[in-house]
């Protein structure tokens, strides 16, 4: 005796497809947003990574490398001075696929892409420099850096729009960038 072969009805096939959407709906947001924090992660590890490599540089010559001028661009002299010695391999772009932005010496700083400024009375010196990243957008004005309140240059990162701002270490330390979990008080 033969069997007939019975397939699926159309409201069986039509209730997956709509389980199907829902679970894509609740997962790919969530999924998205952790690509993102991995991203902001690593380039917060590649920034520190440089600034390292700054510092052992300053140690050992007792100044900043006067090439570090702004934006890079693959092939700048920085990328020379540092790697090798200071550092294995130089992360020249962020996770994102922009290049860092490096400043170095007195003469460097104060033009910085990211508003840092000293306060008033105070010179930049030839040991200091600036890392940072424009974040997932490219821009470099979504946070104007606060002297009188340092605290409020770290952001909560609560939505995908936070993946945006900047990431900058000044002299070894964060000064713009997500505010970590033990710093919330959560």
């Amino acid at each position: 005796m033969l069997k007939k072969m019975r397939g699926f009805t159309l409201i069986e096939m039509l209730i997956v497809v709509a389980i199907i959407g829902i679970l894509a709906a609740l997962l790919i947001p969530n999924a998205m947003s952790a690509l993102q924090k991995a991203k902001q992660k690593g380039t917060v590890k590649d920034i520190n990574t440089i600034a390292t490599g700054l510092m052992d540089y300053v140690t050992d010559k007792g100044v900043a490398p006067a090439s570090g001028t702004g934006q890079l661009s693959g092939g700048d002299q920085i990328i020379t001075d540092l790697q090798g010695f200071y550092l294995k391999v130089f992360p020249a772009k962020d996770q994102w696929g922009h290049y860092f932005y490096v400043y170095c010496q007195a003469t460097n700083c104060g033009g910085n892409a990211f508003g840092i400024e000293l306060p008033s009375g105070q010179d930049w010196a030839d040991d200091d420099f600036i890392v940072g990243s424009s974040g997932r957008n490219e821009a470099t004005t979504d946070i104007t850096y606060n002297t009188s309140d340092p605290s409020l240059n770290l952001y909560e990162v609560t939505s995908m729009q936070d993946f945006n701002k900047e990431i900058v270490n000044w002299n070894g330390s964060v000064v713009i960038g997500p505010r970590t979990a033990a710093g919330t008080g959560t």
